[in-house]
């Protein structure tokens, strides 16, 4: 296995790991939004609620590092299609 190889398997998963994350910020965006609209004032759901926004934000600042990680792999694989 080369260079160009591992970068592109690499990349791979890089991919996988930015949709997973995407699919986890939109089921916690859309569970937020549902107790908001429809469970307003039921103080026992204020905690899960919290840790949702907790798991969003996390989730958020995940996918860009491998937003920038992924990039980073893609200028690799650029600089040696060029060379």
């Amino acid at each position: 296995m080369n260079k160009r190889d591992i970068l592109e398997s690499a990349l791979e998963g890089r991919h996988n790991e930015i949709f997973e994350y995407q699919i986890n910020i939109d089921n916690y965006s859309r569970a937020i939004a549902k107790i908001d609209a429809e469970y307003q004032g039921q103080e026992d759901l204020l905690a899960f609620r919290e840790h949702l926004e907790g798991l969003l934000a996390s989730s958020k600042l995940e996918q860009t590092k491998a937003i920038i990680i992924r990039d980073v792999i893609l200028d690799q694989l650029n600089e040696s299609e060029a060379s």
